[in-house]
């Protein structure tokens, strides 16, 4: 299940999670984004109850973006114990987002 993330919910949801986060930053007008969507929605599946898998849209969460220093999309940062530990930039392929998470978990 992938969670939309908001600044509302952002805290609680990555910075005090007792779990590894993925947080996906995206827009919908991007076309890599899109593409990478379904990689993201697949590792949510295959990591289901070992690491959370968030997804921020960029265009209504601009403060999300800066404070994780975002300057290109799609990014997705790895977060352990509340800290960004991995930041892969642009669409990858899902072995290298599995290589990260397996790292960590």
């Amino acid at each position: 299940m992938e969670i939309e993330l908001t600044s509302a919910n952002y805290e609680g949801e990555v910075l005090n999670s007792d779990k590894p986060v993925l947080v996906d930053f995206w827009a919908p007008w991007c076309g890599p984004c899109q593409m990478l969507g379904p990689v993201i929605k697949e590792l949510s599946e295959e990591y289901d109850g070992k690491i959370k898998v968030c997804k921020v849209n960029v265009d209504n969460e601009g403060a999300i973006a800066a404070q994780n220093a975002i300057v290109s999309i799609p990014t997705v940062i790895l977060f352990a114990d509340g800290k960004p530990v991995k930041k892969i930039v642009g669409a990858h392929a899902i072995d290298d987002y599995e290589d990260e998470i397996d790292k960590i978990i």
